[in-house]
Parts: structure tokens; C-alpha cells; sequence
């Protein structure tokens, strides 16, 4: 089969809002990632519904935010819930210009108050003979919390994913001491592409001054390359993270 490279964005969007909260912004959010095109987009903090906003704020979408934003360049796409509330839901998507063979939501709460999930998804690429496993994540505040989810994610990929297929893992880490490192590369020989690009992991928090290395962008199989942080405008005014983008050859 023929090489083939494939581009990703991982994307914690705020649920549509601006940093300070006081815009609605997915319009212009969903004009950035159209610009962008990415094969393959990693979602975070996307809201499934809202009576209560939707009801409220004049161009609130009539569809799931993960619809309105796929439109016509990603015709697949999944979302998983991870935080239920009285007027709606968000959590997890992931958009692709390629079909699914499957995909399913995990969740990995250890808390009342703070729901989240794991959403894997296997994605199969014209070119390609094996299937691209794909997981979007938005993990815990909390490094106890965290613990717990990476030993979730670890035993999902030792149970539900050959060694030889290709893997990417991309989201909000929120792995404020670089824990996610002995669970991933050591006990699974995944790698970070920023820091395998640049030396370090990418600072992606708060978007007007990022300074913590939360959103990352790990995988396995498949050849890096490039990775870059989108931290210009229009990026740094739409959310409170920016984004990463990423170019795989498999």
C-alpha cells in the first residue's frame, strides 16, 4: 500500500466560549478549524446541549456543537458525554474525513462532581491496511484522579488495541507533573510528538499566556512529521487553550 501522511488538531474549545466567558465564539471557532482542515480533529469541552443557552444566546447552534462544527468537511464523527447536568451534557469528539468502523465512549470518573471519559474510535484510512485507533481524552484536575484514569487508558489499549495498528491519543491532559510519561512511553512505548519535534512539551494554557504543558499529542506506529502549536490570532481569543496541530506519515 501506498504512504500516506494525515493531519490532526487536538482542541479543548471551552464549549464554544471565549476566554473571559463573555462571547460566543463557535462561529469563529468553526470558520478557524475550516481554515485548518485537518484530517483527523480531537475535541474537548464540547456541549452536546443546553436548553438553558440555547434558548438564551441568539446564534446558539439548533444541532449538537460537534455537528454544527463538522458540516461538510468531516461527515464522521463521534461524540461521548462525560459531564450530565440538568440542561444538557458536553464532553469528548472526534470529527474525521474518514469512516468509522467503530468507536466507543469509556468513562473514567472517580468523581461525583467531575465526570470524564475516554472516546476511542478506529478509523480505517484508504491507504492503509490496518485501522488508525484514535482516543480523545480530557482528563482529571487532580493527580490521584489522574492515576486512576491513565491505568484506565493503559488497560483499554492492552485489551482493545494490537501493538502493530497505529494509535494517536490526543486531548486535555491536564498532566501538570509530567506523570503521563512512565504510564504512556514506558509501560506502552507511546511518544509525544511537540516534544519529540521540539525538546519539550507544548505550553497550551491559558491561551493570552500559555505556560502549562496540558494538551498533548501522543501515538505509536505511524511517523512523525511535524507538530506546532496554533498561538496567533485568531486562536488565542477563542478559547482558553490553543490548540496543537500534527502531520503523521503512516
Amino acid at each position: 500500500m501506498s504512504e500516506q501522511t494525515i493531519k490532526v488538531l487536538t482542541y479543548n474549545i471551552h464549549k464554544g466560549f471565549s476566554t473571559t466567558n463573555r462571547n460566543f465564539v463557535l462561529h469563529d471557532i468553526k470558520s478557524a478549524l475550516q481554515e485548518i482542515a485537518a484530517d483527523i480533529v480531537f475535541l474537548q469541552e464540547i456541549q452536546g446541549e443546553h436548553q438553558a443557552k440555547q434558548n438564551s444566546i441568539l446564534n446558539w447552534p439548533n444541532e449538537p456543537q460537534f455537528e454544527f462544527l463538522a458540516d461538510e468537511v468531516w461527515p464522521h464523527h463521534a461524540y461521548g458525554k462525560n459531564a450530565i447536568y440538568k440542561s444538557g451534557h458536553h464532553g469528548n469528539a472526534i470529527l474525521s474525513k474518514y469512516a468509522f468502523n467503530e468507536w466507543e465512549n469509556i468513562n473514567v470518573s472517580t468523581m461525583k462532581n467531575a465526570s470524564r471519559s475516554l472516546l476511542h474510535g478506529v478509523i480505517q484510512l484508504p491507504s492503509s491496511l490496518r485501522p488508525v485507533h484514535v482516543i480523545c481524552v480530557h482528563l482529571g484536575l487532580f493527580e490521584k484522579e489522574r492515576s486512576l484514569q491513565f491505568k484506565t487508558l493503559c488497560e483499554r489499549i492492552d485489551s482493545h488495541i494490537p501493538h502493530e495498528d497505529p494509535l494517536i491519543i490526543a486531548g486535555d491532559f491536564n498532566d501538570f507533573w509530567s506523570n503521563a510519561e512512565r504510564h504512556l512511553q514506558e509501560d506502552l512505548q507511546l511518544t509525544e510528538v511537540f516534544k519529540t519535534m521540539t525538546g519539550s512539551y507544548a505550553r497550551s494554557f491559558p491561551a493570552w499566556l500559555p505556560v502549562m504543558h496540558t494538551d498533548r499529542i501522543y501515538y505509536r506506529g505511524i511517523t512523525p512529521v511535524q507538530c506546532k502549536r496554533l498561538k496567533n490570532s485568531p486562536w488565542k481569543r477563542l478559547s482558553d487553550h490553543i490548540p496543537l496541530i500534527a502531520e503523521f506519515s503512516v
